[in-house]
C-alpha cells in the first residue's frame, strides 16, 4: 500500500481516548491511541449502529506525517479526516 504525507492538523479534532463525530450524517465512535512519546497515533473509528470502519496509524517524521492505512484506500481515510465533525 502507498504511503501519503498529510498535515498533522487533520489530526487536531481528534482527542485522545474515545469520541464521537459525524460522518456523512453517520455517527462513528473514534478511538486515538498515541504511542512512543507521541511520535505515532493510530485511529480506529466505526460507524455505530452500521458496519463501515476507518482505521489507521499515523507517524511523526522529519519529513512531516507518514500515513499508513489499514487495509483500505487511501482516500476513503482522507475524506473521513476532511469530512468529519466533532459531536
Amino acid at each position: 500500500m502507498p504511503n501519503s504525507f498529510f498535515p498533522e492538523a487533520l489530526l487536531s479534532h481528534i482527542p485522545s481516548g474515545y469520541s464521537e463525530v459525524t460522518y456523512r450524517n453517520k455517527k462513528y465512535g473514534v478511538s486515538r491511541s498515541d504511542f512512543a512519546a507521541g511520535q505515532s497515533t493510530k485511529i480506529y473509528a466505526q460507524e455505530l449502529g452500521g458496519n463501515d470502519v476507518i482505521s489507521f496509524n499515523y507517524y511523526r517524521t522529519h519529513n512531516g506525517g507518514l500515513l499508513k492505512t489499514c487495509e483500505m484506500p487511501e482516500q476513503k481515510v482522507w475524506k473521513f479526516l476532511t469530512k468529519m465533525q466533532p459531536v
